[in-house]
């Protein structure tokens, strides 16, 4: 539940340089003398405040004034690809100068949890040089905001793929379950699937085999076997092989006419019958079923693609958030919809914690712009205005909240959706952002081109993109210094009319 609450800003600054005196070897007759003025020293030393140094330069601040644009995917995966940031000193030997000590190293709550642990259980042990500067490296890795965007690794509520991450769990009316037995079967993995469709058959042949040898030898006619006198229920059936095989045949209508049932005994017509309609039910439902599973439009939605990144840039002097769909197929889709959802846990001023609240994200339903015509890849924009809820939002604001925003793309396959069928099937295609794939500044790359009298679509292009020159406030501070340039015009512009408004002569 906590996983989209607003996140602090990352302060590194908490880490400085202590410089320090290199150990020089002592004396062997000054070991005695000194051993009470070292011991001084040191309780002396630890207990003094430590000086606040000024710390290592974060790269990532945001400069007042100048657009915040953030940097390419190739730039930040050569930027960080190394496990040591480029400013991070390498170990010193033991003769350094120089010493490298957390800032507030004697307080807990400062330290990371994967540091924590560590220095309870070695907190009598004093470090080496080595061991220290390797702990302020990383540590400072583990604080560099960039690092931590590229390792934070939270639970989706979507993944890319489509497949919601959500487990349903303490269901006790499973009754519900087998009242709607064809939705479940269907529902069922493939393997699971086959196995109940195996199952169904096999149990009824065996079943009803039983049954049969049971009758025959209760009747006796297992015990008269070759004898022409004797007037059998069902004949040629010796054992219980014979008696499967013949309720197999019958079942399945094969009736190779050397077992059967004879009119000797109403039983039997009576067992056969029950067995005939007993394989029509279980034919009408596994067929049925095996048809609707693998004609369902589930792997359609495969071939429908997403971008993996949104962009915000202006379009039409407006700031957009916006995201590139596609379909790979010749065949379309029918019927188009695209719709998205906006996942951010929240707080309401009566301190009642919403976890993983919904709320729409218009892409155009007032103006009709989410129904698509999926032919080629078309770019789906989110206008930011007073209704969105990226409003307030800017880039640097950006990287501190926590949020998903959910795609879903629905439509009627056109292989179903034909005038043989009353309806067609409908696909639904699923894809997720969080705020780490979106990029302030960028646009999609044109992947259209005209060659020989026809469009050609190069979907090498789909996920290219580049950076523009986009202004890192929000949507809301845009509107506001826009306004303020308006009034400021219209202000001159009635003084200077009056300025040039000419001089009323007197008349005659």
């Amino acid at each position: 539940m906590l996983a989209y609450l607003p996140r602090p800003p990352t302060d590194t600054s908490r880490y400085g340089t202590f410089p320090q005196k290199p150990d020089l070897p002592a004396a062997p007759g000054a070991l005695v003398e000194d051993g009470r003025q070292q011991a001084a020293a040191t309780t002396a030393k630890r207990n003094a405040p430590m000086p606040n140094y000024p710390s290592a330069p974060r790269r990532s601040g945001f400069v007042p004034g100048e657009p915040s644009l953030p940097p390419s995917r190739g730039s930040l995966a050569t930027q960080y690809h190394r496990g040591r940031p480029s400013w991070c000193p390498p170990p010193a030997p033991q003769e350094a100068g120089a010493r490298l000590y957390p800032l507030h190293a004697l307080s807990v709550a400062n330290i990371p949890n994967s540091a924590r642990g560590k220095t309870s259980a070695r907190s009598s042990t004093i470090p080496t040089p080595e061991g220290l500067q390797s702990r302020r490296c990383k540590l400072l890795e583990e604080d560099s905001p960039m690092v931590q965007a590229s390792k934070r690794q939270r639970q989706r509520y979507v993944t890319k793929v489509g497949k919601c991450q959500v487990n349903l769990g303490n269901i006790q009316d499973k009754k519900r379950f087998l009242s709607d037995i064809f939705t479940t079967i269907v529902d069922l993995k493939y393997r699971w699937f086959l196995f109940v469709f195996m199952m169904c058959y096999i149990v009824t042949w065996v079943v009803f085999g039983i049954i049969y040898f049971f009758d025959a030898w209760v009747r006796g006619d297992v015990g008269h076997q070759g004898d022409p006198e004797w007037r059998a229920c069902i004949e040629n059936v010796d054992g219980f092989v014979s008696a499967l095989l013949l309720s197999v045949e019958s079942q399945r209508t094969i009736g190779y006419g050397t077992r059967m049932v004879t009119a000797n005994c109403a039983e039997g017509v009576i067992l056969l019958m029950a067995q005939s309609i007993v394989g029509s039910m279980i034919d009408a439902m596994m067929v049925g079923c095996m048809f609707v599973k693998i004609s369902r439009p589930k792997k359609r939605a495969q071939t429908l693609i997403f971008s993996k990144n949104c962009v915000i840039s202006r379009r039409d002097e407006k700031l957009c958030l916006m995201f590139r769909v596609g379909d790979l197929r010749e065949s379309h889709m029918v019927d188009a919809k695209i719709r998205a959802k906006l996942i951010k846990s929240r707080q309401t001023a009566e301190g009642e914690f919403i976890p993983l609240e919904q709320s729409e994200l218009n892409l155009g339903y007032d103006t009709g712009e989410d129904r698509l015509f999926l032919v080629e890849p078309q770019i789906i924009c989110h206008v930011i205005n007073r209704h969105s809820p990226f409003w307030d939002m800017s880039a640097e604001s950006l990287r501190r909240e926590q949020f998903e925003i959910i795609i879903i793309l629905e439509g009627i396959v056109e292989a179903t959706g034909n005038c043989c069928l009353a309806t067609g099937m409908t696909c639904q295609a699923r894809t997720s952002y969080t705020e780490d794939e979106i990029l302030w500044g960028y646009r999609f790359e044109p992947c259209m081109s005209l060659e020989k009298g026809a469009f050609q679509v190069d979907y090498s292009r789909f996920e290219m993109t580049f950076e523009v020159q986009t202004p890192a406030a929000s949507a809301k501070e845009l509107h506001e210094l826009k306004e303020l340039e308006q009034q400021e015009h219209s202000t001159l512009s009635l003084y200077w009319d009056h300025l040039l408004q000419p001089c009323a002569l007197p008349g005659p």
